[in-house]
């Protein structure tokens, strides 16, 4: 396959595009590296530096001819789209509007995208499958949903094929130590947390540790970086095989809380990091596990790299 990887300079793409890379198909990356970086791009790669809101820079990009895009050009800082919704709205929704367009206008026929399990909100019931009812509880869980929806337009109107991929918390690194960009001004936890224990930041603030769980911290389902890469790519090569959309998580099905991953980071690392607590944010739900069935039904695909221990593990190699 031809891939036109846009965001696949950043944390999850350059995994991503090293998973394609290393099974055979040629990848070109396409980055405005407002996040990602130059050191996550590979010698055995093309790299053509643009922005999602310039349509001329897509247009052209994609007029190299593809099998397929993914698109993993978002902000994802749930707690920031709640306080610059604004940002969220130019970015992920103008501009994945802007992917499609030229996706159509290239011709190019499949798209996997990467969504999340923001767009569920507070858990009705666990696991939470596919099926679960839609009620984002932040601004960027909501930029994900409206966007699976101008998927399915697009699917039913232009014959865009897509695969819709809702993953839980990405974490970890690529156990052979190839990415060698560390996430910048991280929001997701496993990296604060590496950040703590590295002396970066002085400490790893718990937000809320009052909700309705065992320890009182948000539990979360935490999944393999190189876990979500081989989803993307089984998920791809159904696309051009079957020409069917889809929709799946991509989880592990077991959960983890806030202060048990802080907890097993300090023992793994020999670091006695300092820990606060602080207010809840809005927007954060206080369980989120998945229901990945669907996912090894359809796809084959099940997570194999997703220990706690080789989710710190992986991260303290590149940070220690």
């Amino acid at each position: 396959m031809k891939a036109l990887i846009i965001g696949g300079a950043g944390y999850i793409g350059s995994h991503v595009a090293r998973h394609f890379l290393d099974n055979g198909h040629k990848v070109t990356v396409f980055d405005n590296l407002s996040t990602g970086q130059m050191v996550n791009i590979f010698p055995d790669e093309d790299f053509i530096k643009g922005d999602i809101l310039n349509q001329g820079e897509l247009d052209k990009a994609m007029a190299g001819g593809y099998d397929l895009i993914i698109h993993l050009a978002a902000f994802k800082a749930a707690g920031e789209s709640m306080i610059k919704p604004e940002k969220y709205s130019v970015n992920n929704i103008t501009g994945t509007i802007n992917i499609l367009n030229s996706a159509v206008k290239a011709g190019i026929p499949n798209l996997v995208f990467s969504s999340s399990a923001a767009v569920y909100g507070e858990p009705a019931y666990l696991p939470i499958d596919e099926e679960h009812p839609k009620n984002p509880e932040n601004y960027y869980g909501y930029t994900k949903l409206a966007i699976e929806q101008f998927l399915g337009w697009y699917d039913k109107l232009k014959g865009l094929k897509f695969a819709a991929l809702r993953y839980f918390n990405a974490a970890g690194y690529d156990g052979k130590g190839r990415i060698k960009g560390l996430e910048r001004n991280p929001a997701n936890l496993l990296p604060i947390i590496m950040e703590a224990a590295a002396g970066i930041r002085d400490r790893l603030s718990i937000f809320g540790n009052d909700y309705p769980t065992p320890d009182g911290t948000c539990i979360r389902d935490y999944i393999h970086v190189s876990d979500l890469a081989t989803g993307h790519l089984k998920a791809a090569e159904y696309l051009v095989k079957n020409r069917q959309s889809l929709t799946v998580n991509l989880g592990t099905g077991n959960g983890i809380s806030v202060q048990e991953m802080a907890d097993k980071a300090k023992a793994i690392t020999g670091v006695d990091f300092k820990v606060e607590y602080a207010d809840r944010r809005p927007g954060d739900p206080a369980n989120l596990v998945a229901s990945s069935e669907k996912a090894f039904r359809l796809l084959g695909w099940k997570a194999v790299h997703s220990s706690v221990e080789n989710l710190i593990s992986t991260s303290w190699n590149m940070y220690k």
